[in-house]
Order: C-alpha cells, then structure tokens, then sequence
C-alpha cells in the first residue's frame, strides 16, 4: 500500500513569479480564508520565524492571524505582505 503525503503548497513557493501567481489566484477566490491559507503557505516557504521577525509580529501571533477564520487587521496583512516583499496593485 502506498503511503500518500499532505500536499503543502509552501514547498512549490521558490521564486517571485510562483507567489505572484499563487497570491493572486487566491484573491479571485471569494472566500477572504483562501487569501489568508495563501498568505501563510508563502510565509512558511520564507520561514515563519525569518518574517515574524522582518514585521515584529510574534511566530504564535502570526500563525493566529492567518490561520482559517481569522480577521486579521489590514495593519497585520501589510505587514506581513511587505516581510514578503509582496505588493498588492489594483488594476482596471
């Protein structure tokens, strides 16, 4: 029998145009959980402690704030998308 593996989508994240695609394929989900999970994977393939550190954020708070169902402020998501080095644009 064949042992399976959980998928985690932060072992596929290792290069910038990877989590550009990821991150914006989660926001055309309607679910603000899906953005959140996405967030989080790309947090984890950086290394949770590394960008709790770059935002001053607590690891245990960090895993809080993206965890599923949670309401993170808009402070807390910038922070944690500029320790990314991530940056959201709006286009028409």
């Amino acid at each position: 029998m064949k042992k399976l593996t959980k998928f985690d989508a932060a072992d596929y994240l290792d290069n910038e145009e990877t989590i550009a695609e990821f991150l914006t394929a989660a926001l055309e989900d309607e679910n603000p959980d899906v953005f959140l999970a996405a967030i989080s994977s790309v947090a984890k393939a950086h290394g949770m402690a590394a960008i709790a550190k770059e935002t001053g954020l607590g690891r245990e708070s960090l895993y809080k704030a993206l965890a599923p169902g949670a309401k993170p402020r808009y402070e807390t998501i910038m922070k944690v998308l500029n320790g990314l080095g991530v940056r959201i644009t709006v286009t028409t």
